[in-house]
């Protein structure tokens, strides 16, 4: 059982909770729970889309600074990259996900929204990536998706000066894709997540694998992964049923299975 995350699982949906009162700190232990969860919720056949919550006040403020605080580099050095894998977790579910935010989503709580496939926001929300304010960068994923979200140039500005930006601009610069108010986010956020709970399963999964391994690679290397992922989709039940239904029935009338 964990103790700061949860996965919750209600009609197709899982929610992934962040629940460390009174901020949602990550300390290490809450970093592996959120790892343990996003698998759990990438295995698990009744979860077709993905919601991450921190409750109606905060999303997530970030790494426990108090924890790192005594960490020497000889410290840092072996868990570095487990951390940025624990944050990073949410974008290797493959299935569609969106994150859900309320209040501040700070240093690794955005890292973690950042590998959500979409962002719905409060309009009290506050997002940022302040390591720079404690001597440090980023280090679970923030200087590299953050970038590929909003642009180089935009996100150093955000990186180098630490600042937080609220909601009408994060809007404005990419950074989230729907403002809503506050007591209406996670709402916003299932509904979206919910028009996927019937859907091609396998499809899904192939459109990500796609778009997100296509972003690091060239275009010629892109092209290949789509063909590649394109072609897998011949061989599944869901793909055949769409087809023949388009063929027998016209658009939109396909009944997926998830297979």
């Amino acid at each position: 059982m964990t103790e700061f995350v949860r996965l919750e699982v209600d009609g197709g949906v899982g929610t992934i909770r962040l629940d460390r009162p009174p901020m949602n700190a990550f300390s290490r232990q809450m970093q592996e729970e959120l790892r343990e969860c996003a698998q759990e919720a990438a295995r698990r056949a009744d979860v077709r889309a993905v919601v991450v919550w921190g409750g109606e006040k905060v999303f997530a403020a970030g790494a426990d600074v108090k924890e790192m605080a005594s960490m020497s580099y000889a410290d840092m050095a072996p868990v570095a990259r487990p951390l940025s894998a624990c944050f990073g977790s949410i974008s290797e579910i493959p299935k569609p996900t969106v994150a859900a935010i309320t209040g501040y989503a700070l240093g690794g709580g955005l890292e973690v929204a950042l590998g959500a496939d979409r962002r719905v926001c409060g309009d009290n929300a506050k997002l940022g990536l302040p390591e720079i304010l404690l001597g440090l960068i980023p280090g679970g994923g923030g200087t590299q998706r953050l970038a590929r979200l909003i642009g180089a140039s935009r996100a150093k500005d955000l990186i180098y000066t630490g600042r937080q930006v609220r909601a009408e601009e994060a809007l404005a610069i990419g950074l989230v894709d729907e403002v809503v108010p506050a007591d209406e986010v996670y709402a916003t956020a299932r509904r979206w997540a919910e028009q996927f709970v019937s859907g091609p399963a396998a499809a899904l999964a192939a459109a990500k694998k796609a778009v997100d391994g296509g972003l690091d690679v060239d275009l010629r290397t892109g092209l290949d992964l789509e063909s590649e992922v394109f072609a897998a989709l011949f061989a599944t039940e869901d793909g055949r049923n769409g087809m023949v239904s388009f063929v027998e029935n016209g658009p939109g009338k396909a009944q997926f299975v998830g297979r």
